[in-house]
Order: structure tokens, then sequence, then C-alpha cells
């Protein structure tokens, strides 16, 4: 068993050019944790130096000791293990980058959000930057993938390592790139040191625009054509764009001030926002558009699968960003004086809310031993659902009137849990609200709705 001090190795999460992220487990407790170890890459290593990797080590372990935010994730505990340091955070097991579908090819398209939860994940995004910033940290680093997001939906700030105190120094290699592409300001990739608060603010604009298209703001790595957002995403007009505009200006003098400014600005934005949704849902809702949907299949696959993720998209029906490729159409009728929803279409009948809470995959499975149990309902064939029979249930991210239309299901349960399993540690999972099928280790805090074949 693979220790990193007290702490058991419980499986490597991923890796950077200063180090790897552990998950880990304090056996004397059993609680799950992130651990981040200094274990640099060979390159990073020989163009900085091993005493210059430990000093921005030690300074991104004491920049996030001394946070306390919510939207900032919390540092635990501070060690070292064969002379390597290590720091201990809280582990979260989604992340916006994974959310989104954003791969190393920053340029492909992913997987857009409605617009209610970009403005919400921007928000919180700009509530844990003016901390930062307040206590005078400039991140440079702030991109989805350095965004984790718990099971109750809250954002936290994460990887401090590029971060830098006002008027501290890099005191490194000039031809090291400090950000990562397209979310850095122009001016930090030209001059990582004169940054100030600004360039945090100009890669939040960035992170908005993707979340709310799918897509980069720019075409051509010169950043010379703008794409206004309204022009790929119907639901936003000119006030979006100009707030695009502003945030992502190439002059630092023309951006927000400060994020509190930007934050002003922002609710201005949603103000707009639910207006326009007022004025749409007054108006009569139009049948959604026929294309990629299709009748459903029958039977769908109840037996559970083990599935190696390369042929997932295949054994599922995905397509390169783990949607449906052609979504069905169902015939849900939700039974009165009941929890459950019928799916006449499919012949599968779903409990409507599912777990209260967030469990992890082996506590789903007595989840719904516990129903079968006490006849919950009336029924005893309750079992965790398939990726097929899940993948009925999602639906691409609405847009226009579609945002009217009341939710059949409850909206609690956002990350359902699958009895289909990956690997023998991960299993596969679906994100109802963006409509797509993942996985995750078994330890992840994901929610239970169990499916029963209609009587």
């Amino acid at each position: 068993m693979k220790r990193i001090g007290r702490y058991i190795i419980r499986g490597l999460l991923g890796r950077g050019g200063m180090g790897k992220i552990y998950k880990v487990e304090l056996p004397a407790i059993e609680k799950i944790f992130a651990l981040k170890l200094l274990d640099p890459d060979p390159l990073v290593a020989k163009l900085l130096g091993i005493e210059r990797l430990n000093d921005l080590f030690f300074s991104e372990a004491r920049t996030m000791a001394g946070l306390n935010h919510p939207n900032i994730v919390a540092i635990h505990d501070f060690d070292r293990h064969d002379e390597k340091p290590f720091y201990v955070m809280d582990f979260f097991a989604n992340n916006l980058g994974t959310m989104i579908g954003e791969s190393h090819r920053i340029e492909s398209p992913s997987r857009p959000l409605a617009v209610d939860k970009a403005l919400d994940y921007t928000r919180q995004t700009l509530n844990g930057v003016a901390c930062l910033h307040d206590a005078g940290i400039y991140h440079r680093d702030i991109k989805p993938f350095n965004l984790l997001v718990t099971a109750w939906d809250m954002v936290k700030i994460c990887d401090f390592g590029l971060s830098k105190l006002r008027g501290e120094t890099f005191a490194g290699p000039r031809n090291l790139n400090v950000g990562s592409p397209f979310y850095a300001a122009p001016e930090q990739e030209s001059n990582p040191d004169a940054i100030d608060q600004s360039a945090d603010l100009y890669s939040v604009g960035v992170l908005f625009y993707r979340m709310l298209t799918g897509k980069l703001p720019y075409l051509g790595p010169d950043r010379a054509r703008f794409r206004p957002a309204s022009r790929i995403n119907a639901d936003l007009d000119e006030p979006w764009d100009r707030f695009l505009s502003k945030a992502m200006a190439s002059d630092p003098q023309n951006r927000f001030a400060n994020a509190g400014a930007m934050i002003e600005a922002l609710e201005g934005l949603k103000r707009h926002w639910n207006e326009q949704k007022e004025k749409s849902c007054a108006l009569p809702i139009q049948p959604p558009p026929p294309e990629h949907r299709c009748t459903i299949s029958k039977p769908i696959r109840t037996a559970p699968l083990k599935v190696p993720a390369k042929e997932a998209g295949t054994v599922f029906g995905l397509d390169h960003l783990w949607r449906p490729k052609r979504y069905v159409s169902p015939d849900y009728r939700l039974e009165r004086a009941s929890q459950l929803v019928t799916d006449q279409a499919s012949g599968l009948t779903w409990q409507r809310s599912g777990s209260g809470n967030c469990l992890d995959w082996i506590q789903a499975g007595t989840y719904v031993d516990r129903l079968n149990e006490t006849a919950w309902e009336g029924r005893r064939t309750w079992r965790l659902p398939t990726v097929s029979e899940l993948t009925t249930l999602l639906r691409p991210t609405p847009q226009g009137d579609q945002l009217c239309i009341a939710p059949v299901f409850d909206n609690t349960q956002r990350w359902i849990w699958s009895v289909d399993r990956r690997t023998f540690i991960t299993a596969y999972y679906a994100d109802i609200e963006l409509g797509f099928i993942g996985w995750q280790d078994l330890s992840a805090p994901f929610y239970v709705r169990a499916v029963c074949d209609t009587r």
C-alpha cells in the first residue's frame, strides 16, 4: 500500500509541470483528500532549478492557506515526503474543464452551458477573484480546469502555482510561458511581471464566453478576429457583446476597473437576461425541432456493462463530446400522489427526485437496495440505471422558449450514477443539466435516480 506521509494513495488525479495531484485517504478517519506533491517535469526542473521550484511551491501553499473564502479551495496540511514537499486540500470530483468537455486541443468546441448557469459560475469565480485581489494576489491562470465544482454547485478556484503578489517578480526564464494559451491576457504573455488585476478579469471574460458559446472568442493565434457571442448563441444580444468586449479588451485600461465593477455589470446583464426570458415566456411555446431526435427502441439495456473509455462512444451511441448522437422523444406521465415519472415511450418508470443527498457509487447501490427492502412506492424492482437508460433523460442545452418549460424531474439530482463501470475503480454517470455522459471515481459524490420497468 503506497503512502505519501500518513496518507494512503488512492489514485492519480492529474499532473502538471510542477507536480502531481493524488487522491488520498487519511486512514484514521477514512476521509478522502486531494494531495499535491512537488514532482516537477524534468524540463521545468532544468529551466527553473529545484530550489526555485521549492520556493514557488511553498509560496503556493502559503497563498492558499492564507485565504478564507467559499469560492477558493482550502488547504489543510503541509509536509514533506522523501524530501519532496506536499500539501493537502479538499477533494472535489468535478472541475469546469471536464464538465464542458475541454481537451488539450483548447480551440476545439466544448459543451456550452445554459445562460443562467454561466452567469452563476462567472459570478462565483469573480467573487473568489475579488478576494484574491483584495489580498494583493493575482492568480494568472484562471481557466476551466482550475475551477473545481462541488456537489452543491459551488465554484472553488484552485492551482495557485502561477500566482504572484503585487510587486513580486517571476525570476524565471523569459521564454517560459506564464498562464494558459487563449485564456491569458495579451500583456501577460509578453510580460508576466507587469500584469495587474485586469489580467485575471480578462481570463474570466474568456471563460464566460466559452461557457456561453462552447467556443473561444478569437479566430487565429493573433486574436485579430473577435466573434461576437450573439452570432453563436441566439439567446444573446448586443448588451452581452458589449460586456464581453469590455472584459476582453486588448488594452487593460479599457477593461473593467476591478472585480467589483465587473460583478456589478454582470448583475445588470443578469437583470437584462431575466427581462428577456419573461418576454419570451409570455409567447406561445413552440415544439422543439425534430432534427437529431428519434423514437425509443425497445427493449433498452438493463444489464450492467464494463466498457473502456475508448469504446464508450460506440457502445453508448455518443458523439465526441459524449452527448447522445440522437436525442430520443420521451412521453412522460407524472403519476398523481406519487413521486414517480413514467415514460410511456421507453416503458421505464423513474423516481421523480431520487436521493436527497450525494452518495458514492457503493452507497448508491445500498440506497437502491433500501428502496426494494421497503417496497418504496409499492415496488421491489428498483435498480441503478444503465447508461442506455440514462441517455433517454438527456436533452440539448435549452435555448429560446424551451427555457420556459417546467421541468418534469427534480433539478436537484444533476449528476446521476449509472450502474455501468469504466474500470474497477470508476463508473459512468449522466450530467442531466449539460446533457452528457461522463465517468468518475467510485468515491465521487453524485446522486441516485432509481429506475424500474413500468408495470
